[in-house]
């Protein structure tokens, strides 16, 4: 059993648009899938994924509604489970909270290079109060990331003034940070916050990955592949070869994040 808190997929009448300017602004990412569920789907079968985290990203004030509906589709499709997302500058991001928590969603993202906005900025402080009275998991991309520059809007000390006013499962994606592997190990491991494996695999050096998960410790890691981008089989070869034993590979791989979901697996 494999659990991937890290997916993305897009309505399928805007999935290919989306797939193709998200590849652009990359600088030349390959996607592995065409960005509808369907597309996921199959590829979750191949490499024995049996449910799939989908993380939607509001970039504009006016998206997060459509975003969030979408989300709350997904929640009844089997083999799926979505998490909402807020624009930190639109006028009824608070209500918004309301309502995914009231569609049954479990958590958030938030993307600090899309949304443009610094983590630990005063103006973040009415959300994460909001997120943490519902007990929403929030979940940031962290670090660096292809399609942006300096400077970067989640790196760990952001993180770290952020976490100060949250009080809620938090989600530090791409082990802890994208690029900042050095960093994570010196700063944010041990500290009350979870992290995913997502763009791992050719990104992070094992010997950095050996260290952040000695450190943090595998019980607060949570599998992720960030399909399209990265192929979960990508990252369980990462995983696997690092000195890790049998159980706690397994609460990688889907323990924790069943816990974390309130899932029965």
């Amino acid at each position: 059993m494999i659990i991937d808190f890290h997916t993305h997929a897009f309505p399928e009448k805007i999935a290919g648009r989306a797939i193709e300017s998200l590849a652009h602004a990359s600088g030349g990412l390959i996607p592995q899938t065409n960005g509808t569920l369907e597309s996921l789907k199959e590829e979750m079968n191949k490499d024995g994924v049996g449910l799939s985290v989908v993380l939607g990203i509001a970039t504009n004030p006016t998206q997060q509604h459509n975003v969030n509906d979408f989300a709350a589709e997904i929640n009844q499709k089997q083999g799926f489970m979505a998490f909402g997302s807020v624009h930190p500058d639109a006028p009824d991001a608070l209500d918004e909270l309301e309502r995914i928590k009231s569609l049954g969603l479990k958590g958030v993202k938030l993307h600090p290079e899309y949304q443009s906005f610094f983590v630990d900025d005063e103006k973040m402080k009415p959300i994460y109060k909001k997120v943490s009275e519902l007990g929403l998991i929030i979940l940031f991309h962290a670090g660096h990331d292809y399609g942006f520059g300096d400077p970067y809007h989640c790196m760990p000390d952001n993180l770290i003034g952020a976490l100060k006013w949250l009080d809620t499962p938090v989600v530090a994606a791409h082990w802890g940070g994208n690029g900042c592997g050095k960093e994570v190990v010196e700063k944010l491991c041990g500290l009350d916050v979870w992290f995913d494996t997502a763009f791992g695999y050719g990104t992070m050096p094992k010997a950095i990955a050996q260290k952040i998960l000695d450190k943090h410790t595998p019980d607060r890691f949570l599998f992720g592949s960030d399909m399209p981008w990265h192929r979960p089989a990508w990252e369980i070869s990462l995983i696997e070869s690092l000195d890790i034993s049998k159980e706690d590979k397994e609460k990688i791989y889907f323990r924790n994040a069943a816990k974390l979901l309130g899932i029965n697996v």
